[in-house]
């Protein structure tokens, strides 16, 4: 797929305040400082699209991003942020779980995985959270160029074991590299595959 055009559409914290329509939505989330800006902005060719910070904890919103005039990109806010206080993370929360789980548009959750660190409780917590509501959810495995090819791979599999303990069937995976657009095409190509399908039925 080649994303043509790629443009900003709205921010909000009410899932019912989304776009109307009825364009699949792929969303994008992961804990803070994961990489989720720097990944948007490097699929869709376009360097300021999400705003990428060096502090952790930017996006409070659901943003959305209408590519190609026919689907939406949305970029979720990160989960897990420490330094925001019981009732910041509790409202984040909220507009998360209330986007995932009411927004029928959501055709594919993307999982952000910082593919350097070891499996992390809050992030396989999630997952099974997913699991448990029925949530169709692909994990991309982020920041992959700051590892050696070994490790990489040594890391993605211990992933890939804890996961085993809890599902049957992995979740379709991506590794992906925001500096050198590693999984850009695969990512892509994941996308216009579904939303083939959903044209045909």
């Amino acid at each position: 797929m080649e994303i043509t055009n790629a443009e900003f559409v709205m921010s909000n914290t009410d899932v019912k305040k989304c776009p109307a329509g009825t364009f699949p939505e792929y969303a994008f989330i992961g804990r803070s400082n994961v990489g989720k800006s720097s990944l948007i902005n490097m699929l869709t060719s376009h360097k300021g699209l999400a705003m990428t910070s060096s502090t952790p904890g930017k996006t409070m919103l659901i943003n959305h991003f209408l590519i190609n005039n026919s689907w939406y990109l949305v970029d979720l806010p990160g989960y897990g942020y420490a330094k925001r206080g019981q009732k910041g993370k509790e409202q984040i929360q909220k507009v998360i779980e209330d986007y995932i789980l009411e927004r029928e548009q959501m055709t594919n959750l993307f999982v952000l995985i910082d593919s350097r660190l070891e499996p992390q409780k809050i992030d396989l917590e999630f997952m099974e959270w997913l699991g448990e509501n029925g949530i169709p959810f692909s994990i991309v495995f982020t920041k992959s160029d700051k590892l050696k090819g070994g490790r990489l791979k040594m890391n993605i599999n211990a992933y890939l074991q804890e996961l085993r303990k809890q599902w049957e069937e992995l979740p379709p995976y991506f590794i992906s590299s925001s500096e050198n657009r590693t999984g850009r095409t695969e990512i892509l190509d994941y996308i216009e595959t579904i939303n083939k399908e959903i044209n045909t039925k």
